[in-house]
This record gives C-alpha cells, structure tokens and sequence, in this order.
C-alpha cells in the first residue's frame, strides 16, 4: 500500500473517532439517537474506506496487467533481437566456411 494511501486511510480512521467521541460528549439527543448516528458515521466511515480501498485495488490491478504487458513487449523484442542476431552469426560463419574452402582449394593446386 502505498504512504499517502495509508495516511488517508489513518486520517479517515482518526477523524471518525474524533467526530464520534466529539458527537457524544456534545449530543443534545437521547442516548439511542446518538448511538444510531454514531452508527451511521462508523457505516459510513467503514463504506468510504472500502471504496478507497476497492480503488487502491482496481488501480494496482490495472498497473500489474501494464507492467505485465510491457514486459511481455520487451521480451519478444529481445527474442526477435536474437533471432536477427542468430542470423547474421550463421551468415558470416557461412561466408568464413566458403571462404576456407575456396582457401583450402587454391593451396591444393
């Protein structure tokens, strides 16, 4: 997880307990109109930390498959790369063997 995610998701935590403890030291509400908003804001505390971390989630999916990709690209570049180098390797080691030849036949006559 990445620091700025953790900080926001400290902050969130942080900032429901204040405002809780805040909202119940300070309630002018009978004590089950404030349980059920302390309820209420614990809900929606815990659901704005799932989404962000449903987004942080979807969002090192989606890097993971990028990378993975990239990856992927510059590997068959490198294959391709090999496959262009293996060639000229064999065409020049071709070229040395004809000419070897051509050599072993001129010394014969």
């Amino acid at each position: 997880m990445s620091n700025n995610a953790g900080k926001a998701i400290g902050a969130i935590l942080v900032g429901a307990a204040i405002g809780a403890g805040i909202g119940v030291l300070f309630a002018p509400d009978k004590g089950s109109k404030t349980r059920g908003k302390i309820k209420d804001g614990y809900d929606k505390s815990k659901d704005e930390l799932k989404d962000k971390f449903n987004s942080l989630a979807d969002t090192l999916k989606m890097k993971a498959q990028k990378t993975k990709l990239d990856l992927e690209a510059t590997f068959d570049d490198l294959v391709a790369n090999v496959d262009d180098k293996t060639e000229d390797v064999i065409a020049t080691l071709e070229n040395k063997l004809a000419d070897l030849k051509k050599a072993a036949a001129a010394a014969k006559k």
